[in-house]
């Protein structure tokens, strides 16, 4: 992601909530602070019509950050 953004192509990363303090941890010592959307922990016990809900209330967000606006 630090690539891309170097390169000025946007993106984000879309992690559970357990990855909040690897993700702060790998942030630091990249010296890079990727955009980040939260999603509720876990994910792989999920219901194909829960994963569905969970990209839906993501997708808003996503597409604001996405755009600069969030």
């Amino acid at each position: 992601m630090n690539t891309l953004d170097q390169l000025g192509v946007p993106g984000l990363m879309v992690a559970t909530t357990e990855f909040k303090p690897a993700a702060a941890a790998q942030s630091k010592s990249l010296g890079f602070e990727p955009e980040i959307i939260w999603v509720d922990h876990p994910i792989q016990n999920r219901t194909k019509d829960e994963l569905k809900e969970i990209a839906y209330d993501a997708f808003p967000t996503i597409i604001e950050t996405l755009k600069g606006n969030a």
